[in-house]
């Protein structure tokens, strides 16, 4: 499972990507995610699913990069890029892999800004090479384990937020589902970028570095709710220690 979550601002984007890799009974660390930069473009992309498909799909890609004469004026542009090594990728490789036993999957998060686009985009693209794009009314899309920490993002997460907002957000989602999901963990990279500044900055986080901010949120979780209005439950817990004699019936003893 992995956790990778994108989030579109006003202000700009945010990306967290877990680096767990699990495969049967072993697991290993690994970047899911990658950034392209230049001058007056920059975007990263975030993956979860089969890492030998997105490994391979992925090079297809940054090839077509390293050819290019001049980078692509609009995001989207990049995104059909990508989609087509997914498709290419499933004609070489989905017939060898289901045969296998394994399901084509891969998901991915596509965020960034191209000389014409007029603000940051933030997109999905789904395992067959389609994909949507992550309006304002819903600024976040979360690839993977994507249960665990949606709560916290609906309840919170607004397109007028700052950027330092979203990163505690989405590391408190990433908190919450890495304490449910055992395949999701430590380390976990964050990527910020701010709008029309064509740099994206890249920063990992370990366990250690974060464990304080986890115990206070776990703390805080549990105070509020002790501190959560009683009033409304008090007659269903009275009841436990005054039950209603008319409705107890003693027990008789079977012939």
């Amino acid at each position: 499972m992995t956790f990778c979550l994108g989030m579109r601002l006003n202000d700009g984007l945010v990306g967290i990507a877990d680096t767990r890799i699990t495969s049967g009974n072993e697991s290993i660390t690994a970047r899911k995610t990658s950034i392209f930069q230049g001058e007056g473009h920059a975007m990263f992309l975030m993956t979860s699913g089969l890492r030998s498909v997105r490994d391979k799909a992925l090079t297809y890609f940054e090839e077509i990069l390293e050819e290019q004469d001049k980078p692509f004026s609009r995001l989207y542009q990049a995104v059909n890029t990508f989609a087509a090594q997914i498709r290419r990728v499933i004609e070489e490789d989905r017939g060898s892999l289901e045969n296998a036993g394994f399901r084509f999957d891969i998901h991915s998060l596509v965020g960034g800004q191209m000389p014409n686009d007029k603000e940051p985009k933030l997109y999905l693209l789904y395992p067959q090479g389609n994909w949507v794009e992550i309006g304002k009314g819903t600024p976040y899309q979360i690839v993977g384990a994507t249960g665990y920490g949606k709560p916290v993002l609906d309840r919170t997460l607004k397109y007028q937020d700052s950027l330092k907002f979203a990163l505690k957000v989405g590391i408190l989602a990433f908190d919450s589902t890495r304490i449910s999901a055992t395949d999701v963990d430590f380390p976990v990279d964050v990527v910020l970028y701010a709008k029309d500044t064509f740099h994206m900055v890249e920063h990992r986080y370990e366990k250690e570095d974060l464990e304080v901010i986890s115990n206070w949120w776990m703390e805080r979780l549990r105070g509020s709710i002790l501190d959560l209005p009683s009033e409304w439950i008090e007659e269903i817990v009275g009841k436990l220690s005054a039950p209603d004699e008319s409705r107890v019936h003693p027990l008789k003893n079977k012939p």
